[in-house]
């Protein structure tokens, strides 16, 4: 894993894809996240996202496990330097010694996002909810 640095004034839509694609780690260490879709849009790359432990990133990564490749990314749960500085290392020593589960934990959101099936759900949720409503 190398490191690269650079500062591009204004957004790029297609350079901020561009970066998430080409990433292998991405870190989010949220104060607050009600939501988030930047580590969605991480793990649809493969890039695993480092999140701290809250809201929507709570909900929506999975805690890798180095001893099986599971997972979706790496969690903090305190919002400290420390805690960050430690949370990046192990993902670090994870890609460099065990690059096998690395690459599992990156390819897992191929296996476990499914979007057309949650909304088909939704979908059918809805039109029973407007039948009833309409008294069907």
């Amino acid at each position: 894993m190398g490191t690269a640095f650079a500062w591009v004034r204004g957004y790029d839509e297609s350079l901020s894809h561009r970066i998430e694609a080409g990433a292998d780690l991405f870190l989010m260490p949220s104060r607050y996240e009600p939501c988030g879709l930047n580590q969605m849009y991480s793990q649809r790359y493969g890039t695993l996202p480092v999140v701290r432990a809250t809201g929507g990133l709570e909900d929506t990564v999975e805690q890798c496990d180095e001893r099986t490749g599971e997972g979706t990314g790496f969690k903090l749960w305190d919002l400290s330097p420390e805690s960050l500085t430690d949370t990046v290392a192990w993902a670090v020593r994870l890609y460099r010694h065990n690059r096998a589960h690395f690459l599992r934990c990156s390819c897992a959101p191929w296996q476990r996002v499914r979007l057309a099936e949650g909304a088909k759900r939704y979908r059918q949720v809805y039109d029973w909810a407007v039948e009833r409503r309409r008294g069907r």
